[in-house]
């Protein structure tokens, strides 16, 4: 019995001495527990931070364009305290260059999680995100001979400037040869932009012969007409890129798969996909706040800088917005890659003219602005004659940098006739005044 007991004690103070070493180990871990998780949290709360810290470096601090970042809050500080519309307008426009050239930066970064199709299509239409939404807000405020002019500008630096510029370095760069691209592409683009010269050359003959049916609401009639027409053709021309023309993508993507061996041609997204989509909306609205600040100060410049509206609207604003392009058509040249620079400067001129033109009068149309496609008689004929020059150096397929030259010598020649022409809406304005 006594040592039943004593067994029975034993046991007992056992089980105490393990329920006790239990408690006391529950109570020694659960600081640990809390403070690893602590840990784990800290982790990656830095690591979302670093991630978002390089990502803000890479996209602002790695060109040195970058430097004129700072130019944008100086025009809203200089529209705060002071009302110099020159000043405005001058950093407006160069705060909203390196923004242009990041978006199309971050536009060719997505591109590499989308293919080439869609990937083209994506840089034409974000590369003219900036034109389009400074139009935007020009029409907003009833000025509609900017938005005319600022548009038509886009199409003439696209085809003149842009695309003279990538033959012009090519052909500096590949001197030993003739640069060769698609020809079927670049005859299909020259045809699209041919039909947009015939939807605004009949409103501009319509007005200038005064034939219209009923003075003053036929022109615009046809204008809204030949609009929708062009976007019901821009449509059918991006599903017959997305389909039929799939294979035209094909050789650059395995050209640039062979030319892989060479360590300088190798290229892949430097951002994620979703850091894409991001900086995308930033740079957007970035965009559009500046927008707004340098369309307000536009006539005010003309004003304090003794330069015409039109030279403004055609040339310069154009040359900001299609900064992205213009250095990457030119850097693709270069690389021997002409099929890509045809891409983005024809691609983003037969854009803006079967797409946003088009889509600016339908907007000005649902908005109560009379804005159509009657870009006067001297603003078409510029276009016309720019697209027929831009057609002829297009139809061998070839390239080298004297059709560079010439094209550029044409574009010199466009802003000099913009620089001494004065708007016919200006003059009739003068004659209206008592």
């Amino acid at each position: 019995m006594g040592s039943f007991v004593g067994t029975a004690v034993l046991e007992l103070e056992n089980e105490n001495t393990v329920a006790v070493n239990q408690k006391m180990l529950s109570v020694d871990d659960s600081p640990r527990i809390s403070s690893f998780y602590t840990r784990l949290d800290d982790l990656s709360y830095k690591y979302v931070l670093n991630g978002v810290v390089s990502s803000i470096k890479l996209v602002f601090l790695s060109k040195k364009l970058n430097l004129l970042v700072p130019c944008g809050p100086l025009a809203v500080i200089v529209d705060l305290f002071t009302n110099h519309h020159g000043w405005i307008f001058f950093l407006s426009l160069l705060g909203i260059i390196p923004l242009a050239e990041r978006l199309g930066w971050v536009t060719e970064q997505l591109a590499f999680y989308t293919g080439p199709t869609v990937g083209g299509l994506l840089n034409a239409t974000f590369g003219n995100a900036t034109e389009l939404i400074i139009s935007m807000y020009a029409l907003n405020r009833g000025m509609i001979r900017v938005v005319q002019q600022s548009l038509l500008g886009s199409i003439l630096s696209n085809m003149l400037l842009v695309l003279g510029s990538a033959f012009f370095a090519g052909g500096i760069a590949h001197s030993h040869k003739e640069q060769v691209f698609n020809k079927g592409t670049a005859v299909m683009n020259s045809g699209l932009l041919l039909m947009a010269v015939m939807g605004l050359l009949l409103p501009a003959v319509l007005h200038f012969t005064h034939t219209e049916m009923h003075f003053g609401t036929s022109e615009l009639a046809l204008s809204r007409f030949s609009s929708c027409v062009m976007l019901v053709a821009y449509g059918a021309y991006i599903f017959f890129q997305l389909t039929s023309e799939r294979s035209l993508y094909v050789p650059i993507a395995e050209e640039d798969s062979q030319n892989d061996g060479d360590s300088d041609d190798e290229e892949g997204p430097e951002i994620s996909k979703w850091e894409s989509v991001t900086w995308l909306f930033v740079l957007t609205v970035l965009i559009t706040v500046l927008s707004e600040y340098l369309v307000n100060a536009i006539e005010g410049a003309s004003v304090a800088m003794s330069i015409p509206v039109a030279f403004i609207s055609v040339i310069m604003l154009p040359i900001v917005g299609n900064a992205a392009e213009h250095a990457g058509a030119v850097m693709f040249a270069v690389k021997d890659k002409l099929d890509i620079s045809l891409g983005v400067a024809i691609g983003s001129s037969t854009q803006i003219a079967m797409f946003g033109i088009p889509f600016s009068v339908v907007v000005g149309w649902i908005t109560g602005q009379p804005m159509n496609l009657d870009f006067q008689l001297f603003e078409t004929a510029t276009l016309f004659m720019s697209v027929l020059v831009v057609a002829f150096m297009l139809q061998e397929g070839t390239s080298n940098y004297f059709k560079g030259l010439m094209l550029l010598l044409c574009y010199l020649i466009v802003a000099a006739s913009f620089f001494v022409h004065i708007d016919p809406e200006t003059i009739r304005d003068e004659a209206e005044k008592p």
